[in-house]
């Protein structure tokens, strides 16, 4: 399972640190995608297949199926990790994601999210704001 915060910089050819703790969870090879909320989401080849399958299972039928996987899959590239660690994020992630310099990975469960660290500070200061509020809404943890 992916989980914690860690700050890394970009480099000018677009070379971005995988932090040590997720590198041998997503394995060698594994999807970059672009994200929702304006980051990006990274998955290991095993989850993606997942994601993939209950993605063919939407309605061609729907406008909005169409579109969500338009979005998704047109995003998407695998990536290798370098033997100092970086992948190499393509042009067009990075500004999808207003990568520039310094962003924020961060693990999601089954999933890794690059941010830029500027978006990432406006997105945590709103979940951070009302995290009770969504908690009780959500989750029942008297389970």
């Amino acid at each position: 399972m992916f989980m914690g915060e860690y700050r890394h910089n970009i480099d000018i050819k677009g070379r971005l640190i995988v932090p040590a703790k997720f590198r041998e969870l997503l394995g060698e090879n594994f999807v970059v995608t672009r994200g929702l909320d304006k980051c990006l989401f990274a998955y290991p080849r095993s989850e993606w297949a997942k994601l993939e399958a209950k993605l063919q299972t939407l309605p061609l039928t729907k406008k909005d199926a169409r579109s969500f996987t338009r979005f998704f899959f047109s995003g998407a590239s695998e990536c290798e990790l370098d033997k100092q660690g970086r992948i190499n994020i393509p042009s067009n992630l990075a500004k999808y994601a207003d990568l520039e310099k310094e962003t924020v990975i961060i693990g999601v469960s089954n999933r890794i999210e690059i941010w830029s660290e500027t978006e990432w500070g406006i997105v945590f200061e709103e979940a951070e704001e009302s995290f009770s509020e969504i908690a009780e809404n959500m989750i029942d943890f008297n389970i």
